[in-house]
């Protein structure tokens, strides 16, 4: 494959109204904020786009209901890890180990080059339970039917399914184990707009972190982790004040740091969710997953 060659085969993108009364080019260009105005007008021109199974010019007035289809043509993906290994597989579950590097579902340019679509090749229809940060290595958990990801489902929103990371953060701590509730929600970024971090409004968070190793400037932590926020063992270890070494966004206090230094997306801290606990949906026996982490973080 040339160096310019499309990686994927293209993907239609839709987006239902809500509200009617907004011509398509204006809808596009409010829903999708990472194009402008000219560019989604050359996209109509292209024929791109289509409302109620026509090519739309990009003044029609829509209507609530209508599904505006965004057929983007196949364009080259950032390169990404696309290796995996498997960590446990039966008939109703697989758990791979996730490179860092690859994103775990499809957005942000990436397509195929995506923790789904490479476990799909291999196992049709399997459906991630959950998902990490496209930096962050480690285990994912998929179901294979239906019955078993409701189940899990359950077991997930119950507080049943212990998940316990590796991190590596900066510094040494004068504790051996911290309960770290440190709320998070959306702050302001002159750049994001948002980003989650370290909020006396935000939800009610608890990570749970133990100290595995100290070295020299810096500590191997293992965090069990008893809520879902977004990028919380970043923000709550940087809360407490030994943010993960090379993260480029959250720093002592788990604030965003100044200066832009770096995006949510960006690929330096070292993190690794290490193992899974759950009562198997089909037998009930516990079951434990592991995935081995990288040489730094051992």
């Amino acid at each position: 494959m040339s160096d310019d060659a499309p990686s994927n085969g293209g993907f239609a993108f839709r987006s239902q109204v809500r509200a009617g009364g907004e011509r398509v080019l204006a809808f596009l260009t409010r829903e999708y904020r990472h194009s402008d105005g000219a560019t989604w007008a050359a996209r109509l021109a292209a024929g791109e786009v289509e409302v109620r199974g026509v090519a739309a010019r990009g003044d029609e007035v829509l209507r609530a209901g209508d599904v505006v289809v965004w057929h983007r043509p196949p364009w080259r993906e950032e390169a990404a890890p696309l290796d995996y290994a498997v960590l446990l597989e039966d008939d109703a579950l697989v758990a791979v180990s996730k490179p860092s590097g690859l994103p775990t579902l499809p957005g942000a340019g990436f397509l195929t080059h995506t923790l789904l679509t490479q476990v799909r090749l291999r196992y049709p229809g399997a459906s991630p339970l959950h998902r990490l940060g496209r930096g962050t290595s480690g285990a994912v958990l998929f179901a294979r039917t239906g019955s078993a990801g409701a189940a899990l489902s359950r077991a997930w929103r119950d507080h049943e399914v212990g998940k316990v990371y590796r991190a590596l953060g900066a510094g040494v701590p004068e504790w051996d184990t911290l309960d770290i509730r440190t709320p998070i929600g959306p702050v302001p970024h002159p750049r994001l707009g948002t980003v989650f971090a370290a909020s006396a409004d935000g939800k009610a968070s608890r990570s749970v972190a133990h100290v595995r190793e100290s070295r020299e400037d810096r500590t191997l932590f293992d965090v069990e982790i008893h809520t879902g926020r977004p990028h919380q063992i970043r923000i709550h270890l940087a809360a407490a004040g030994h943010p993960l070494v090379g993260d480029p966004l959250y720093g002592p206090g788990g604030l965003p740091l100044p200066g832009l230094p770096g995006l949510p997306g960006d690929l330096g801290y070292r993190l690794h969710a290490w193992t899974l606990h759950f009562r198997h949906p089909v037998t009930g026996e516990a079951v434990r997953v592991e995935a081995p982490p990288p040489p730094d973080l051992r």
